[in-house]
């Protein structure tokens, strides 16, 4: 399979002392730490599988004038018991609904894998239907090619249970633990299927490139892509482009996160000095 660029980590909707995570009345968004005097808003996207909790610990790792904000999707995090959606201009189009009223000071996007595409078909999905709504300051897109880049993917969502866990075995992102407990499979492979749904079915459609810089972000070692594919993320952009390696594979978020944080505060200091 060709380039899945798909993340697959179960994670719950609790920090690492076993709190719940702070959230508004809209379960779409999720605050680890709200900053009220933040100069830039960051909303982060989840790959494939994942919840908020994955960005639970940037708070304490990035600069104090920045917001992070989480977007929990259906299915998972506090949202477990809500069917998820299987395709992405809902996903988007519910998700914008949730964000619009805060995006009323400068802010960006960051996505890995799945949340790539989620952030970038966000970004397009503001400018297209709310071109009064402030646009993103700057797009942080990590783990995933381009998306005009042929994948010659595998269509994953329609493998049977057997072949679906062998794909996640493959890109080594979920806990053999989780897979080999059948309850606990039985709660994940739902969520799992519905967002390789998304990835599966997505459709690229040309438009004019974003006014916003792009930053992208690969893993030196992800099987699935190369850093050409990610590097024709520029052709997204009128702005300035950037793309970074790091040593890790498709997982480098994890494997490779302080290198991944101090890169991403260089560029974020950079973003917040735009805005002042």
């Amino acid at each position: 399979m060709q380039d899945s660029g798909i993340g697959l980590r179960y994670s719950s909707p609790q920090d690492s002392s076993g709190r719940t995570m702070n959230s508004t009345s809209n379960p779409w968004l999720v605050w680890p730490r709200p900053n009220p005097n933040a100069r830039l808003r960051l909303f982060c996207f989840p790959y494939a599988g994942g919840g908020s909790s994955i960005y639970r610990h940037w708070t304490n790792k990035l600069q104090t004038d920045l917001e992070i904000i989480s977007i929990e999707l259906p299915g998972r995090g506090t949202r477990i018991r809500e069917e998820p959606l299987n395709r992405l201009a809902p996903l988007v189009e519910a998700a914008a609904q949730a964000m619009i009223p805060h995006l009323n000071k400068p802010y960006a996007f960051f996505g890995h894998s799945m949340g790539a595409l989620l952030s970038f078909e966000m970004a397009r999905y503001l400018r297209r239907h709310h071109p009064q709504v402030l646009a993103p300051s700057h797009l942080f897109v990590s783990g995933r090619c381009a998306p005009q880049c042929d994948t010659g993917r595998l269509l994953v969502h329609n493998l049977a249970e057997s072949e679906l866990v062998k794909e996640i075995q493959r890109l080594n992102g979920t806990p053999p633990e989780i897979l080999a407990d059948p309850e606990l499979r039985a709660l994940v492979l739902p969520v799992l299927r519905a967002d390789f749904a998304v990835w599966d079915t997505y459709v690229y459609e040309q438009e004019e490139p974003l006014a916003c810089p792009i930053s992208a972000y690969g893993g030196l070692q992800d099987p699935d892509m190369t850093r050409a594919q990610i590097a024709e993320w520029g052709e997204q952009t009128s702005a300035s482009f950037r793309i970074s390696m790091f040593p890790g594979d498709h997982f480098f978020i994890h494997a490779d996160e302080a290198l991944l944080l101090h890169t991403m505060a260089r560029e974020l200091s950079e973003v917040i000095s735009r805005n002042s």
